[in-house]
């Protein structure tokens, strides 16, 4: 069990951090820096220099290596050594999309966010493999359905480079992504030994919370949906004219943070014993700050990535306490 529950705990922080790296890609504009998948430029190590992605006589190139060629992306049709002229015979064409520019920074930067991703699969592999000794049917299901759903999620993550950064895959990518730690943090509190942790159960604060953690999904669709908004027009022209999504998205924070102080004020009250209330309004204002930061003071830097992984924590948070809200019902009740 304890291995199990390392594993657990492991995979749920490197999700995380994958979530961290996709928010630094965001910020950084560094979603294309890898054009293919789930090679990078043809390579499982990215190039750091135009120079490895430029044509030149004489070279050697091996089956599925890329290079940019008259601002085409071509993919070499086996391993061959160039002549003196370009040979467009040894090349074939990437279909995938006609985006084909190329950034070190930026490369590398999605590179690494791909490198977490495949840490975090692995642990959840291993989270897997572990959960036969837990004896638990429930959990062994739910492990197993996290590894399909990473693979779910990295089959998703193609697409999202195939479309370009489409705004819909891109908001699903993220769902996808508060699903799995939300199974995650189910398997962990199925795993944990509740019997010595005693919280007073209250319905209404459990409807809240789930009003709370709807809210908060809401809100974080429609923030992916308003920062594709950003990168398409360009900040300037976000901060003069920012649209309908936009204060819907500016007007729901309101709305969230008025329910969670409500479930603040319920917890206190009712002495219920939910300390983690208290880290979600903290959270709740953090995403309020940071937001209005990236509104008047155009986008300063880390901002955004403070923004999303605070939203993620938020609603990890939220899940977790629903959880812990439904123990020991009929021990201690104020209903």
């Amino acid at each position: 069990m304890k291995r199990f529950t390392f594993f657990a705990r492991t995979s749920l922080i490197l999700v995380y951090l994958v979530i961290v790296a996709g928010a630094l890609v965001r910020m950084t504009g560094s979603g294309m820096g890898c054009p293919d998948w789930p090679k990078c430029f043809g390579y499982y190590i990215p190039p750091t220099d135009i120079k490895e992605l430029t044509w030149a006589p004489h070279r050697a190139f091996e089956d599925g290596q890329v290079i940019i060629h008259d601002e085409k992306l071509l993919v070499a049709e086996g391993d061959f050594t160039t002549g003196a002229t370009f040979d467009a015979a040894n090349w074939r064409p990437y279909t995938k999309h006609d985006y084909a520019i190329f950034n070190a920074a930026h490369t590398w930067t999605e590179y690494l966010n791909r490198l977490v991703g495949a840490l975090a699969g692995l642990a959840v592999l291993l989270m897997a493999v572990f959960s036969f000794k837990t004896g638990k049917r429930r959990i062994i299901l739910l492990s197993w359905l996290t590894v399909g759903m990473m693979f779910f999620q990295a089959w998703l993550g193609a697409r999202v480079v195939y479309s370009v950064l489409n705004p819909v895959k891109i908001t699903l990518h993220m769902l996808v992504a508060l699903l799995i730690v939300a199974v995650i943090l189910y398997v962990i509190h199925l795993a944990k030994d509740i019997a010595t942790t005693r919280f007073r159960y209250d319905r209404s604060f459990r409807v809240a919370l789930w009003i709370g953690l709807v809210l908060s999904i809401l809100q974080i669709a429609l923030g992916t949906q308003v920062r594709q908004a950003v990168d398409a027009q360009g900040t300037e022209d976000f901060l003069t004219d920012s649209g309908l999504l936009f204060y819907i998205h500016r007007s729901f924070s309101i709305l969230v943070l008025l329910v969670n102080g409500l479930l603040l004020y319920r917890n206190r009250l009712l002495q219920l014993g939910h300390s983690k209330v208290r880290w979600i309004v903290a959270l709740i204002l953090l995403e309020i700050v940071t937001g209005i930061a990236m509104y008047y003071f155009d986008f300063p830097f880390s901002s955004q990535t403070f923004h999303v992984v605070a939203a993620a924590l938020l609603f990890g948070l939220q899940f977790f306490l629903l959880l812990e809200s439904g123990r020991n019902t009929k021990e201690t009740s104020t209903t």
